[in-house]
């Protein structure tokens, strides 16, 4: 029997990649949007989730085993970026990134929970971001969301294993996406003190999607870890560098490793 697996933001992006790729191989695909009408040419079917708002989720899922009798694989890529000065940022724009990137995922976990315990069995792929592993500047918001989710799934993985349900961490990094046009942008006023130093990494950050490799890598990787029969904690994909930034964090001293993303971002 076919495999069934959510996909949450499903209706662009990672998400949409994903989607697409897992049903070509077999996969019962069933993806998210806040308003599923608006992709009409979706090739998988889209059921409508607002990650943030506790009624839209128990609909959701309600909604999926009720054409499916059950859920295989949670993929949690429903997820919003934030750039900005932390201190110009606004706490409502804070409160909104964190119940989007991380209080979310963890409400749609508890959701689906119940119905993979009674199945005895299950994954759930939680997409991060190699920005979680450190602070970024103008980046520090989404970094700590982000690297809150990295951390609160070592320890649900724990809690879960009596039940034969694993749960990992897929780290992306730069991906060609639209994730910037969605993005919060504090506003890079000439008269912030943070001027032009935010302009210009905000400029840099927006290059770096856009140069960004292939979506499908990731849905790559996807598969193998669900194929997989022990997998691991945590997995990076994306650029070399990226990916090298990680293990530099792990054996520089914090005031070089510093300094080398200050280099990077050129302040």
């Amino acid at each position: 029997m076919s495999k069934v697996v959510l996909v949450t933001g499903g209706s662009s992006g990672i998400g949409k990649a994903i989607g697409e790729f897992l049903q070509n191989k077999g996969f019962v695909v069933y993806g998210t949007s806040r308003n599923p009408s608006n992709y009409k040419n979706s090739k998988f079917p889209l059921v409508a989730l607002d990650v943030t708002k506790s009624n839209s989720i128990t609909q959701c899922v309600e909604e999926v085993l009720i054409r499916t009798s059950r859920i295989d694989v949670l993929i949690n890529n429903a997820g919003a970026g934030i750039t900005g000065p932390i201190e110009e940022i606004p706490e409502e724009e804070i409160k909104r990134n964190f119940e989007t990137n991380f209080f979310g995922p963890l409400n749609v976990i508890k959701a689906i929970l119940p119905e993979m315990r009674k199945q005895g069995s299950g994954i759930i792929i939680n997409i991060t971001s190699i920005a979680g592993y450190m602070g970024l500047p103008y980046r520090g918001i989404y970094s700590a969301s982000k690297g809150a989710l990295e951390l609160i799934t070592e320890a649900y993985r724990m809690e879960l294993k009596p039940f034969n349900i694993d749960m990992v961490n897929v780290a992306p990094g730069d991906f060609a996406t639209n994730i910037a046009s969605g993005r919060y942008h504090a506003p890079a006023k000439e008269d912030s003190p943070y001027h032009p130093n935010y302009a210009n990494v905000l400029k840099m950050m927006d290059d770096h999607v856009d140069d960004g490799s292939d979506p499908k890598q990731m849905a790559q990787a996807i598969l193998r870890i669900i194929n997989t029969s022990k997998p691991k904690i945590h997995y990076k994909v994306g650029a070399f560098m990226q990916k090298f930034s990680i293990v530099l964090k792990r054996i520089l001293p914090d005031n070089i490793y510093e300094k080398l993303l200050m280099n990077h971002y050129k302040l």
